[in-house]
């Protein structure tokens, strides 16, 4: 039977080392596919998921995350972002590479004064704008790293309506966050 979140996080506060046992239980194979997706190396994957766990052990307390499927995503993502660029600092991976290279465009380099994490909610609120089907594919694509390909057929669309949706979708992000002050 699965613990629900709010019982993990208790776990975590009492410092009883089950919640770990419990949080691989529930969401270890949602971080290992997401670490999947921008390492596509297992062994390299379950190291990143293993850190996650360690560095969640770390984190909480004293932070109580609202969502512990997001929080536990964000970090192996960073993690998994970060052993992606050691283990291929010559030898770059295309896909990410591109992926993030696309978001050049509508992305600021520097802040300007504002926070990361006004510039996170922002983003939250643009893709709360967005259509259903623009969130799924925008998300696949920047957060998931899955290729055009993949999502077209996750998707049950043609790769080029995929690449036109997160065009238009990229656009869109860049007025909304210069209308909002950030210089692109």
């Amino acid at each position: 039977m699965t613990m629900e979140d709010d019982r993990i996080i208790e776990l975590y506060f009492d410092r009883d080392e089950q919640a770990i046992r419990h949080t691989a239980d529930k969401y270890g194979a949602y971080c290992t596919a997401v670490s999947m997706n921008i390492l596509h190396s297992e062994p390299d994957a379950e190291e990143c998921v293993n850190d996650t766990y360690l560095k969640t052990w770390n984190s909480i307390p004293p932070t109580r995350p609202n969502s512990l499927k997001l929080f536990l995503a964000r970090i192996v993502r960073n993690l998994s972002l970060n052993r992606h660029r050691d283990l291929h600092s010559a030898k770059r991976n295309r896909d990410l590479d591109v992926s993030l290279s696309e978001l050049e465009t509508c992305l600021p380099l520097s802040d300007g004064g504002n926070s990361d994490s006004v510039l996170g909610d922002l983003l939250s609120e643009f893709l709360d704008q967005q259509s259903k089907e623009d969130r799924i594919v925008f998300v696949q694509r920047y957060w998931y790293s899955l290729s055009a390909a993949e999502i077209a057929e996750e998707q049950g669309m043609s790769e080029n309506t995929v690449w036109v949706k997160l065009h238009r979708t990229r656009e869109r992000l860049r007025v909304y966050l210069t209308e909002r002050g950030f210089k692109l």
